[in-house]
C-alpha cells in the first residue's frame, strides 16, 4: 500500500476538477481555495473519441486555463495508461500534460471521490433510512448502482479521512430465497459467475428482469432501465415491480456485506442517479430488512444508518474538499499523480 505523506505539496490552483463514469463525465474549475467551483455542461463519454477532446470541449468554455488536474475515474488507477471499465477511454496523464499543458496531474478512482463526499456531506444532501446518526466519527462505506456498482471505505486515523478504493462491485451475488432461485438460472452471467454488478446496475436491472420474465414465461415489454423503473413506482407493470424490489433488496444485502467489510459504525452511503431516482421504493421495508439481516449481527447492523446522497454532482465535491484542503485527506497519491 503506498505511504501516506500529508506534506506533500498541493496541486496548482486553478484545478481542473474531473468525475469520469462510464456514460457520463462532469468537470468544472476551482480557481482557489476560497471560490466556489464553476461547472461545465456533463459530457456524453460516447461522443468523445478521448477524455483529452472532452476536455477542450469544456475548456473552450472556460475563461480559466487550469494548472492541475484532479481526475475521479471509473476503475482501477494502474501505469501511465489507464482504462476506464466500462468506456473506451483510456487516461494517459503524460498526454494530457504535453497537449493541455498542465503542470500536475492526479488521478483516483470515482468511488474514492464519492468518499471524499460522504466526509462532510450536510443533513441537506442526505436522505436517512433507518437509524439516525448521532454523528459518530467512525469508518464509512459508499456504493452506488450506475453505468456498474461502485464501492469505496472512508476510514477516520490521523485525524484525516482516508478513503480506501477498491472492486467491490464484483464480489458474488448469490441467491437465498425460493423466488432467487427460480430467477438465478436466467441472469446473464459472466464468464459462469454472477457478481453484484450483474444486478445492481444500469444494465443489471435490465439483466434482472428479463431473468423475472423468462421465469414468469412472458415476453419483457420494456427495453430501457428507466422504462423499467418508471412503471415500477407507478405500479403499472408486476415484472417491473418485482426486478425493483428485489433490486432493493439485494442492494441491502450487499450493503450490509459492506458495512460489515468496513465495520462502518459512521453509515453507509448510496450513492449516484440511479438510487436518487428509485428512493421511494429504497425507503420501504425491503431494503432496510435486507441490510439488517446478517446473524449473527444482526443487532449491529441495526445500529448502522444508511443515507441515500442527494447531491446532484457529491464526487465533484468531494475532489473539490480535497483540493481545498488536501491535509484533512489521507490520500495516496504515489503512483497516481504525475507532473511536469
Amino acid at each position: 500500500m503506498p505511504e501516506l505523506n500529508h506534506s506533500e505539496a498541493p496541486l496548482p490552483f486553478p484545478i481542473l476538477i474531473g468525475d469520469i463514469g462510464g456514460t457520463n463525465a462532469r468537470f468544472s474549475i476551482v480557481v482557489d481555495a476560497h471560490s466556489e467551483p464553476a461547472h461545465f455542461p456533463i459530457v456524453q463519454t460516447a461522443n468523445f473519441k478521448t477524455i483529452d477532446d472532452a476536455i477542450e470541449e469544456a475548456l473552450s468554455k472556460s475563461a480559466v486555463r487550469p494548472r492541475s488536474a484532479i481526475l475521479a475515474m471509473a476503475g482501477p488507477v494502474r501505469g501511465d495508461e489507464i482504462p476506464l471499465t466500462n468506456c473506451d477511454w483510456v487516461i494517459r496523464p503524460k498526454t494530457m500534460i504535453s497537449n493541455l499543458g498542465m503542470e500536475d496531474v492526479l488521478i483516483i478512482n470515482d468511488f474514492e471521490a464519492q468518499a471524499l463526499a460522504i466526509a462532510g456531506i450536510s443533513e441537506e444532501h442526505r436522505a436517512t433510512i433507518g437509524e439516525i446518526s448521532e454523528g459518530m466519527v467512525a469508518s464509512r462505506a459508499v456504493l452506488g448502482p450506475g453505468t456498474g456498482l461502485g464501492v469505496a471505505g472512508l476510514v477516520h486515523a490521523q485525524h484525516a479521512w482516508i478513503p480506501v478504493p477498491g472492486e467491490g462491485g464484483h464480489i458474488d451475488l448469490g441467491p437465498r430465497s425460493e423466488r432467487d432461485l427460480q430467477i438465478w438460472p436466467h441472469l446473464e452471467t459472466i464468464e459462469g459467475r454472477i457478481s453484484a454488478e450483474q444486478v445492481l446496475c444500469g444494465r443489471g436491472l435490465q439483466n434482472l428482469y428479463h431473468a423475472i420474465c423468462k421465469t414468469d414465461g412472458i415476453e419483457p415489454s420494456l427495453k430501457e432501465p428507466a422504462d423499467i423503473t418508471a412503471q415500477a413506482l407507478a405500479e403499472t407493470n408486476i415484472q417491473a415491480e418485482e426486478t425493483l424490489t428485489l433490486f432493493v433488496t439485494y442492494l441491502g444485502r450487499v450493503a450490509g456485506d459492506i458495512a460489515l467489510v468496513f465495520m462502518a459504525r459512521g453509515g453507509v452511503y448510496i450513492t449516484g442517479g440511479i438510487s436518487q431516482k428509485i428512493l421511494p421504493a429504497l425507503q420501504k421495508p425491503e431494503f432496510r430488512a435486507a441490510f439488517e439481516d446478517k446473524a449473527p449481527h444482526t443487532a449491529l447492523l441495526k445500529s448502522i444508518p444508511t443515507h441515500v446522497v442527494t447531491h446532484p454532482l457529491a464526487a465533484l465535491s468531494g475532489l473539490t474538499a480535497y483540493a481545498r484542503a488536501p491535509a484533512s485527506f489521507g490520500l495516496a497519491t504515489d503512483g497516481r499523480r504525475w507532473r511536469r
